[in-house]
């Protein structure tokens, strides 16, 4: 995540910038990811947010629904993120109301871009950064929903059939790999339970890698954030769901 990102500003010796000296320690929310599923886009993350090498919460929810056709999913500096989430909420609803339809995704898509060009001294300072996710889908509901993902700095790009972030997302993109080229099924082809599974299996996976994820744990019945977004809309998976789908075959199959 931003983590890469700060160290090389930090190490550049022309910038003349000093990220984050004589900063506390931040609050960071860490592992999130999204991929396309049969009926849709499975937005998922853990619930861990950290603050240096202590963890300061497993119960926080990282996955938020800004209307009933698009989520953001939020690694980096919860503050900012949060905030940002707020922000596009409103935009959208004020759009809605005075204009009489749905912004579309390119603008949505756009909207969260700006926010992180706007937040770009907050990124400069290694105080504020966020390198979120978004998915999202027409108004119309015709065209497949998208998955797109965005630097710290605002460049944006759309996502061929999966996206993670956040300092597990490196064993996530490379199990989502391997399963997009040789899974049985592929990502993209499972159904709503084994998708749920899925979730829940990548980031126990990240999990044994990045002491920062966490807040995962099926046999203690602690499930992941899970959204979905279908042609239906917006489906918030409880935990309920999560622990029949997981009983069914999450940890067998």
């Amino acid at each position: 995540m931003n983590g890469d990102f700060l160290s090389l500003l930090s190490s550049n010796p022309f910038s003349g910038l000093t990220v984050g000296e004589n900063c506390p320690q931040l609050l960071e929310a860490t592992t999130v990811f999204a991929f396309h599923f049969s009926e849709g886009v499975v937005m998922a993350g853990d619930h861990r947010a950290t603050a240096g090498n202590v963890v300061f919460s497993d119960r926080t929810e990282k996955i938020i629904e800004l209307d009933n056709q698009s989520l953001i999913a939020i690694a980096g500096s919860p503050a900012v993120a949060f905030e940002m989430a707020r922000t596009l909420q409103t935009t959208f609803e004020f759009y809605r109301r005075s204009q009489l339809q749905v912004l579309s995704l390119p603008a949505k898509v756009r909207a969260l871009s700006r926010l992180l060009r706007d937040n770009l001294p907050g990124t400069l300072q290694g105080v504020g950064a966020v390198a979120p996710l978004f998915a999202g889908r027409e108004p119309d509901g015709d065209s497949p929903p998208g998955i797109y993902y965005y630097d710290p700095l605002g460049a944006q790009f759309e996502a061929a059939g999966y996206a993670a972030s956040g300092s597990g997302s490196g064993s996530i993109r490379s199990v989502l790999h391997y399963l997009t080229q040789w899974g049985n099924p592929r990502p993209e082809k499972r159904d709503r339970g084994e998708a749920i599974n899925l979730a829940n299996r990548l980031l126990l996976t990240a999990a044994q890698f990045d002491t920062a994820t966490g807040g995962v744990d099926p046999s203690r019945q602690v499930f992941a954030t899970i959204r979905l977004l279908t042609a239906d809309g917006i489906h918030t998976v409880t935990e309920k769901e999560q622990a029949a789908a997981w009983k069914k075959g999450g940890a067998n199959d």
